[in-house]
């Protein structure tokens, strides 16, 4: 016979675990709509912890996608609306190893050339973009760290992927001739 003890753990270790599968959820408005993004904790709890910490302190509001490439990705998160750059924390370890592909609707960190230099840049993959894929602990294997996707409004990512683009400082090409804001961001469901 089952103890009210057990019962009562039993029930606790059951909503524990449902709590520990579910996956944040961000909304992203923007100057061209509302993108929604579903964050993947358990593939890439570092990355996610970093990124839910700027949305958290409004880091991303106010920035713009700086960086459109058709038929690859849109990136922002660094930079206002006058291109100055936001301070940011500590890069990261770069958790491209966990398995999760740099597909079209994926949302993934932005680095520079060192593996492990992501900090607050991210961008969305309007294509499956194999090469940004983890293929060993080399410098030219790493891949970009792939952690959560889409699930509401890749055809804002379309309008902006589909934005002009030209030279406008600090960047020499791929920056949009017309603001794209990230007005706000806000973790909508934990």
């Amino acid at each position: 016979m089952l103890t009210k003890s057990f019962i009562a753990f039993s029930l606790l270790f059951l909503s524990l675990g449902v709590y520990a599968d579910t996956a944040p959820v961000v909304k992203i408005t923007t100057s061209k709509g509302e993108i929604v993004i579903e964050l993947n904790p358990q593939k890439a709890p570092k990355t996610v912890k970093n990124f839910l910490r700027y949305v958290n302190r409004g880091q991303y509001n106010g920035t713009v996608f700086h960086r459109v490439i058709k038929g690859f990705m849109i990136q922002g998160g660094g930079y206002d609306t006058r291109f100055q750059k936001r301070q940011t924390e500590q890069a990261i370890v770069n958790e491209a190893d966990n398995g999760l592909k740099n597909n079209r609707g994926t949302i993934a960190m932005a680095r520079t050339n060192v593996p492990h230099s992501a900090t607050a840049q991210f961008f969305i993959n309007t294509a499956n973009n194999d090469s940004l894929n983890y293929t060993g602990k080399t410098m030219s294997g790493w891949g970009y760290a792939v952690f959560g996707k889409v699930i509401k409004g890749m055809q804002v990512v379309d309008t902006i992927e589909s934005t002009k683009t030209g030279a406008k400082a600090p960047f020499s090409r791929d920056a949009p001739l017309q603001d794209i804001i990230i007005e706000k961001m806000e973790v909508i469901s934990e």
